[in-house]
């Protein structure tokens, strides 16, 4: 099995429809095939019928996103991994072949990094014409669209099953560094990530993430950095400045939030992976990706 095409989805069917409908036509299923892990959602279960040919697994209750790819990417027998969203598709030319083409010519290539079009475009495709080629070394990929080789995922302890959301591509990208690969960011292999963009802006804040990404982060340094205190405590500052005075929830989540970490630290503790000091390097020096 060359590809596999791996998705994780809750609440979204209809997203789902219009990702798999695209991804169908892309894949040749003597040598690709696509698995999809439904976390807990049963009008999602419904739509399973019309798509034969796809593995599908599912939970009678939600586990969350990163340990949900934690168990889905277990299951995988292709050479690369190819990991979307469910609200997200490949709109560049030939995305198969072109990631084949990368790990291929560079055995020390981990991870793929591909191009985010992020918003509800009618023919996002056009966004792609004319579009300067780019590619550099990075330290993260964006979860949306990205693709990684089989033996190095198996090296790793994969996506954390003590991450629920935000931050699992944080963890792999620093595991995947540590045994000495790269991380490549290229716009020739592309996704449209189907978010409304405009809908965001009118819900403003987003209290679920700001605790959950805060608590998480805090989670990240404590296992992988070395140096994880002077972090932690510009993490705290900053967060408590920008959000915990805004209002009066954030201020309550912000606290929560240390709470779970003061709770969390013994655990975090047994799970201590420090990182070495080339992959502490690449994370200061190497351009990031944007978000």
């Amino acid at each position: 099995m060359e590809i596999s095409f791996l998705i994780v989805t809750k609440n979204r069917a209809t997203e789902l429809q219009f990702t798999l409908d695209r991804l169908v036509l892309e894949c040749d299923f003597t040598k690709h095939e696509i698995l999809v892990y439904i976390d807990g959602c049963l009008e999602t279960e419904k739509i399973k019928e019309y798509y034969p040919q796809i593995r599908w697994f599912s939970n009678s209750y939600t586990i969350s996103a990163s340990p949900s790819r934690n168990f889905l990417y277990k299951q995988a027998k292709g050479e690369f991994f190819i990991g979307l969203d469910d609200d997200a598709h490949l709109i560049s030319n030939s995305p198969i072949e072109t990631v084949k083409q990368f790990f291929n010519k560079n055995q020390s290539l981990g991870i793929i990094a591909f191009l985010e079009i992020k918003g509800l475009i009618e023919k996002p495709e056009k966004n792609l014409i004319g579009i300067k080629k780019e590619e550099f070394l990075t330290t993260e990929f964006i979860g949306c669209g990205f693709a990684i080789r089989k033996t190095i995922y198996d090296q790793t302890s994969g996506f954390p099953n003590w991450i629920d959301i935000y931050g699992e591509e944080s963890c792999l990208s620093i595991e995947v560094m540590n045994l000495g690969y790269d991380i490549l960011f290229t716009n020739q292999v592309a996704v449209n990530h189907r978010v409304d963009i405009e809908k965001r802006k009118l819900q403003g804040k987003n209290y679920f993430r700001f605790q959950k990404q805060l608590q998480n982060s805090f989670r990240i340094y404590m296992v992988y950095y070395r140096k994880p205190f002077p972090r932690i405590l510009r993490l705290l500052c900053h967060n408590f400045k920008k959000y915990g005075t805004s209002d009066s929830i954030y201020f309550k989540l912000y606290f929560r939030a240390i709470g779970n970490m003061i709770w969390n630290i013994p655990r975090l503790l047994k799970r201590r992976k420090k990182m070495d000091f080339i992959t502490d390097s690449k994370l200061k020096t190497l351009k990031g990706i944007s978000f």
